[in-house]
This record gives C-alpha cells, sequence and structure tokens, in this order.
C-alpha cells in the first residue's frame, strides 16, 4: 500500500507541475486542480477503509443512480460545445459518465460473485444488457470517447468472469461486420477524426491541426526535453486543449522522452499491482473489480497517449492524475482507494 500510494503521489506531483506550465493563462486551473486533489484523496480514503463486502452492497445503488444521473443529462444537462455532458448539481457541475466507470464494473463483479459457480449463457446475455445501458446514453450526449471507455470496463469483467472464446471471437467479427453500419451513424465531426487520423497533413490548419502540433510538440522535446516551463509549443499557444485531452504534448516537450519513460514505468507499476492484487483476491467480487481498475488506467493512459501521439483518433480522454478535470480524477482515486 505505501509504494501503491507513492506511485500515485508522484504522478499526482508531476500531473501539478505540468498542469502549472500548461495552464499558464489559467492559473485558476492550477488551484482548482490541488482541490479536487484534496477532495479525490478524501474519497480515496474513505473508499480504502469500505469493506468489500459493504462495496458489494453499494453496486447496484450505485449503477442505478450513475443511470439515473445520465436520464437527467439527456432531459436537464448542461450543453457546452454541442455535447450534453454535465449535469449541474447546485454546488457545482458533474459529468455522470465517469460515475460508470466504477458503477458499471462493480454492477457487473457483483453480478457474476453472486452467479458464480452456476454461470449460464444467458448470464453473459443480461451482462451485455447491463453493460449497453449506460453505454447508449452516453454515445447520445454525444460522447463516443467515453462510451468506449466505459464499454471496455464492462468487458474487461465480462471476459474475466469466463466468457467463452467462441464467444468473444464471434463479437469481435460481428464488430468488424458492422463497421460500415457504425459508419453511417458517426456524426459528422467523428468520421473527420477518422479521416484525420489516416493523414492529418490534408487539412493543417483544421480538422488535423490538433494532432500535427501535438507531434510536433513530442519530436521537439528530444531526449530530455526543453526543460519545465519551456515548451515553445506550450507557451506560443500551438497546443489546443493543453490542459486537458492535451497534456501529455506539454509534457513530453518539457520532459523529453526520459520523462516519458519514467510517466510509462509508474503507470505500468501501478498496473502491475491492480492485476497482481486481482491475482490474490479472495472472492470473485473483489477479483473482477480489481482486474478491471487495473485496466481501465491502462486503457485511459493508451488511448490518450495514442491519440496525442497520432496513432488513434482524437477523443476526450484524460490522462490520469495529469490532466484538468475534478470529476473523472475523483473517479479515478476512488478506484485506487477500492484497489488499496
Amino acid at each position: 500500500s505505501a509504494l501503491f500510494a507513492l506511485d500515485r503521489l508522484i504522478r499526482g506531483v508531476i500531473g501539478l507541475i505540468t498542469l502549472y506550465s500548461a495552464g499558464n493563462d489559467f492559473p485558476w486551473r492550477v488551484t482548482d486542480q490541488m482541490r479536487n486533489f484534496g477532495v479525490a484523496l478524501a474519497v480515496m480514503f474513505v473508499a480504502a477503509n469500505i469493506p468489500p463486502q459493504v462495496l458489494m452492497r453499494l453496486s447496484v445503488p450505485i449503477y442505478l443512480v450513475g443511470v439515473g444521473l445520465l436520464v437527467a443529462t439527456e432531459v436537464a444537462g448542461i450543453t457546452v460545445k454541442g455535447a450534453t455532458r454535465w449535469l449541474d448539481i447546485g454546488v457545482g457541475r458533474i459529468q455522470p459518465s465517469e460515475i460508470m466507470k466504477l458503477g458499471l464494473p462493480m454492477m457487473l463483479a457483483w453480478y457474476f460473485h453472486k452467479r458464480e459457480g452456476g454461470l449460464r449463457s444467458y448470464d453473459f446475455v443480461i451482462a451485455a444488457v447491463i453493460v449497453l445501458v449506460p453505454v447508449a446514453l452516453i454515445i447520445k450526449q454525444p460522447d463516443l470517447g467515453t462510451s468506449l471507455l466505459v464499454l471496455a470496463a464492462g468487458t474487461y469483467v465480462i471476459f474475466f468472469a469466463g466468457l467463452p472464446w467462441k464467444w468473444l471471437a464471434t463479437m469481435i467479427v460481428a464488430g468488424i461486420a458492422a463497421l460500415p453500419l457504425a459508419w453511417t451513424l458517426m456524426h459528422d465531426y467523428q468520421r473527420e477524426r477518422i479521416l484525420t487520423l489516416i493523414d492529418p497533413s490534408t487539412d493543417p490548419l483544421g480538422k488535423g491541426f490538433h494532432t500535427l502540433q501535438a507531434m510536433i510538440a513530442i519530436g521537439s522535446g528530444g531526449v530530455f526535453g526543453k526543460g519545465w516551463m519551456q515548451g515553445t509549443q506550450t507557451h506560443l499557444e500551438f497546443i489546443p486543449e493543453r490542459t486537458s485531452d492535451f497534456i501529455f504534448a506539454v509534457y513530453s516537450e518539457e520532459f523529453g522522452l526520459v520523462g516519458n519513460v519514467v510517466l510509462l514505468l509508474l503507470f505500468g507499476a501501478l498496473i502491475w499491482r491492480a492485476l497482481a492484487i486481482a491475482l490474490n483476491a479472495p472472492t470473485q467480487f473483489a477479483r473482477l473489480l480489481a482486474a478491471a481498475i487495473g485496466l481501465i488506467v491502462f486503457t485511459y493512459a493508451f488511448v490518450n497517449m495514442g491519440m496525442v501521439s497520432g496513432i488513434l483518433p482524437v477523443v476526450g480522454v484524460p490522462l490520469p492524475l495529469v490532466s484538468y478535470g475534478g470529476t473523472a480524477l475523483l473517479s479515478m482515486l476512488a478506484g485506487f482507494g477500492i484497489l488499496m
């Protein structure tokens, strides 16, 4: 637990240092993030002291509350830049989809724990319905990036619960076959992101600007980086969304390859520890939930770094403990508290 906490502390400090540089023109975001860290650490401490048996009893209510908040967001949510993803709760805004990143794995882990020793084919069908309800609500916001992360979180639990390989292969084939249909259902901006991934240089001042500027920043960092607060792409404001989705480009420019290796090692240590906890967990519920949390961290980090590096389409996925954001930080540290 001490090493686990040290890993998070170091990455939290790295996040604040990078955010301070990235948000030089938005100093209030640093103080906001420090406040967010304080609240999230308190939530983590509380979660770490809740017995697994109590967590299991809370799984269904948390899932139902999360789905209810997603419905409320659809009805009375706040629309920003064409997306209705936030809900005003009086004291501030929350993003209900973030709750489902933990609520959904908890619900599935509870369900498979109850069915342990007597799993039938229809149990996986019921699990798929449990996954698809929140995923469909999140897609409708629209928020393709978060919906894919929630879908991945649910899929991890179903896989570790014992999903037959032939079912998995069938799902993969069906997914590939459905790609043409998925393309027709996508919003125009989502199609443009995929086309931009293939060749961002076709629109360097428009749709490809984000990716190209991020790649320039990463490459210009070299081995040792330009130094803290010395990133030219960052401080000349070429990197868009540099305090949130594209903060990895800021970090890479200022700390270089060496800094990236350190960050990857920290993420790797955290994921390895989560999977070790899952391997030694005494119950099916704890095993499935711990494995899902570890792989959620992997998915977050991989997707964020991949989109900034130009190997994945641009989606709204934060870098854990580094990107600015309160609700995402809260859900992530709550997951770490459960692991502890």
